[in-house]
């Protein structure tokens, strides 16, 4: 398995610098966290509220890169 910076992939990395580096996605996912069952209800909840379906670069923002960004995150 190929990695990117410690990611699975480039999609997976750039997901997470993207949703882990601006505060508001960041607020995002820890309320989501907060006011979800598990972390797959969170990272769905993530996706429905993000202002379009990919970072600036073009990384999709799908269920397992999100899950993978919010890993680490504590409510």
């Amino acid at each position: 398995m190929k990695s990117f910076n410690g990611h699975r992939s480039w999609n997976a990395w750039n997901v997470y610098a993207w949703l882990n580096n601006e505060e508001w996605s960041y607020e995002l996912m820890r309320w989501c966290i907060k006011n979800s069952r598990d972390r797959k209800e969170a990272a769905r909840m993530v996706i429905d509220r993000l202002p379009s379906g990919s970072t600036p670069d073009g990384a999709k923002f799908n269920l397992r890169c999100v899950m993978d960004a919010m890993r680490g995150i504590d409510e």
